[in-house]
């Protein structure tokens, strides 16, 4: 069965933006990138009280800033009720807000593998599973999820976090199909590295590594993200205004409406293009296997 790729149309006016993770990094700045152009923007944080300035900034320029604590299992469905009562019809989605635990995935913990999870894959999902309906009913929306190279393609020591990234990833290849008949459109952004504050906001498993893993790329890679040594190519700014376009097609994005997967910094198209490679190297290595394990059909 063949499928055409989607065509989406846009509604003539502003669009009402719901962004979590806003207390910094790229959802403070798509924030402000969304209200700087007309938009409606609702700004959330799990402590709105640590950053009055923000919250102060962002209410001062029109938008709005809201306690969201995405792990709590009410708090999705409780936050939309209330701004779809104040009037609000939310045009775009923006899953932002998370962390990341780092360590050899032998040392996590069950109950530190399903932090992360509640984090990046089920706060994310409630959040789609109140927004959504109303994107299907009124027959336009866009759900942006803030996913990541390492979901993509893998990092030694990145593990759980990255099982998290790529279970949204996963989730949202079919939810794309399944609304884009209802002018719903899911677009994935994988990002490189950016100088967010993604380093300083990183946890270590309370297990400590094996020493089998001294010198390894594992332990390198550990000691880089949680040391403060990560060296950020990309500018959380400028991929702020590149997400915005592509969302309302608008500069880089006219045109690519129809578009679902986004990735964004230098060290994203190499990334790419290994995941390509390796998943072409296995049909040439194994593609005639692939297609000689069919029910043999009886010769009547």
């Amino acid at each position: 069965m063949t499928t055409q790729a989607p065509t989406f149309t846009k509604p003539n006016r502003p669009l009402t933006w719901l962004i979590t993770g806003c207390s910094s990094g790229l959802g403070l700045s798509l924030a402000r990138t969304a209200l700087s152009n007309g938009h409606t923007v609702i700004a959330t944080s799990r402590q709105p009280s640590r950053t009055p300035e923000l919250v102060s900034e962002i209410t001062h320029n029109g938008g709005e800033w809201h306690t969201l604590d995405v792990d709590s299992p009410t708090a999705a469905s409780e936050l939309v009720s209330k701004l779809e009562s104040a009037g609000h019809k939310i045009d775009v989605l923006v899953n932002n807000a998370g962390y990341a635990i780092i360590g050899a995935v032998e040392q996590f913990s069950d109950g530190e593998l399903r932090a992360q999870m509640e984090t990046v894959y089920f706060g994310p999902s409630r959040l789609i599973g109140a927004v959504v309906p109303g994107m299907r009913e009124r027959r336009f929306g866009v759900v942006v999820n803030v996913s990541s190279g390492a979901g993509l393609e893998g990092r030694e020591s990145m593990g759980v976090y990255a099982a998290a990234k790529a279970a949204m990833d996963g989730l949202c290849k079919v939810l794309a199909k399944e609304v884009a008949p209802f002018n719903v459109r899911i677009l994935t952004v994988w990002l490189g590295v950016f100088n967010t504050q993604f380093g300083t906001g990183c946890r270590s498993p309370a297990n400590p590594l094996p020493v089998d893993y001294v010198g390894s790329v594992a332990a390198q890679m550990i000691d880089v993200l949680l040391t403060g040594k990560l060296v950020a190519d990309g500018d959380k700014d400028k991929a702020a205004k590149a997400m915005y376009e592509v969302v309302v097609g608008e500069g880089v994005g006219a045109g690519r409406e129809s578009e679902g997967f986004l990735p964004l910094g230098r060290d994203m198209i190499s990334r790419v293009e290994s995941v390509r490679d390796r998943l072409v190297h296995a049909l040439d290595v194994f593609g005639d296997i692939a297609g000689n394990v069919y029910v043999e059909k009886e010769r009547g």
